[in-house]
């Protein structure tokens, strides 16, 4: 079996060979750091660690075309001030910064809406797209009858962009001083996803799942009301979702962070169904309890505690055997919760995947290199 027939088998909870191996990444200074610990510089992780091969996309440009440009308006030593490519002016640090810190925001209001954003989202903008033989040939590799890897198609963004583009703050303010200007631009969002994705599937591409971000709930719950994020946001998903299933693509994905428990139901309404990265934090947020309340409907990938790989041996083992049985049942890739930070040793990681292997991949052979590794892993 191979990953993409892997894939969907998994997702669709038929029998397969065993679960896919995959990950949500690194921080890049985990990487860095962990060359002291053993990690050649420059290898490619997935490769390295093994993995199963994930997260290849296909498809046009979804957000702002062309992008603003990058431009970093002051150095602060350990930091600097940057305007982002989404226009927002935010203050990030030069090594572990994690999240920038949002200073400014180009979009305030309706006018600079009008002039700064709505030309950069125009739907049928052909430059969403390659030129036609670069077109032909991704088209051609898409395409393969015999394509041994999963694709994802990317669908877009109704809240989480925009909440970067005006600032948390500010989109707030906006829902509800100027509630026409806020669902002009979900409508004009799902309208450049929607063309997007018709003229990608209807050229014939035909990938295992499409892929949304969000990142619209914090520790505490929805950044947006639940009723808001029905009237609103539903009828636009809801677009979007019977757009794929057009063309045979029943699992769509939503990329959120924080507690997601109150947008679920309504995500599975609007028929996005497979939650991602099902972020544990303090809130305890749980795949297991997940699928015991939504059932098979719900699909899961992640909710692998990202701090469980500092903490060592015993705990790796007893969240590893924890989530077999949910493995085992299907419809649920486990995957860490976010990021690997950089406070996770590499012996411990590569622990982390010598168990996944042996129990969600069913004694899938260990394809780390030898030598320093092997000995890091002996001091765990």
């Amino acid at each position: 079996m191979n990953a993409r027939e892997r894939f969907h088998a998994m997702m669709h909870y038929l029998p397969r060979d065993r679960a896919p191996i995959m990950d949500f990444g690194f921080w890049a200074e985990t990487l860095v750091i962990w060359q002291d610990q053993g990690y050649p510089a420059g290898a490619d992780p997935d490769l390295f660690f093994g993995m199963d091969p994930q997260w290849a996309e296909c498809g046009g440009i979804v957000g702002l075309w062309p992008e603003f440009p990058e431009i970093v308006i002051k150095d602060r030593g350990a930091t600097e001030v940057v305007q982002q490519k989404d226009g927002a002016i935010v203050e990030r640090g030069k090594f572990l910064g994690s999240i920038p810190r949002h200073l400014a925001h180009t979009l305030q209001d309706r006018a600079t809406w009008a002039e700064s954003y709505a030309p950069r989202l125009r739907a049928q903008d052909p430059l969403r797209f390659p030129g036609k033989a670069t077109w032909a040939m991704l088209l051609e590799e898409w395409t393969r009858p015999d394509r041994d890897y999963p694709l994802f198609i990317r669908a877009g963004s109704l809240y989480g962009v925009a909440r970067n583009w005006f600032g948390l703050e500010r989109i707030s303010e906006i829902i509800y001083d100027d509630r026409p200007l806020f669902e002009e631009i979900v409508a004009t969002l799902a309208d450049v996803s929607i063309a997007v994705l018709e003229k990608t599937l209807g050229d014939g591409v035909r990938p295992e799942a499409a892929l949304m971000w969000e990142d619209m709930c914090y520790s505490g719950g929805p950044l947006l009301s639940p009723k808001l994020f029905r009237d609103i946001l539903v009828p636009h998903y809801k677009r979007i979702t019977a757009t794929l299933r057009r063309y045979g693509v029943d699992i769509v994905i939503v990329d959120c962070d924080g507690k997601i428990d109150a947008l679920v139901p309504l995500w599975l309404e609007a028929g996005v169904n497979t939650m991602f990265p099902i972020e544990v934090g303090k809130w305890g947020g749980d795949p297991v309890a997940f699928r015991a309340r939504y059932g098979k409907e719900l699909r899961l990938i992640g909710g692998v505690d990202k701090h469980i790989l500092a903490a060592g041996r015993d705990a790796i083992d007893r969240e590893i055997d924890r989530l077999a049985p949910l493995v085992e049942e299907g419809g649920y890739i486990p995957t860490p919760d976010h990021r690997v930070p950089p406070d996770v040793p590499l012996a411990n990681y590569l622990y982390y995947l010598e168990r996944a292997k042996s129990v969600w991949g069913r004694g899938l052979p260990n394809l780390l290199p030898t030598g320093r590794i092997e000995a890091a892993l002996v001091a765990v």
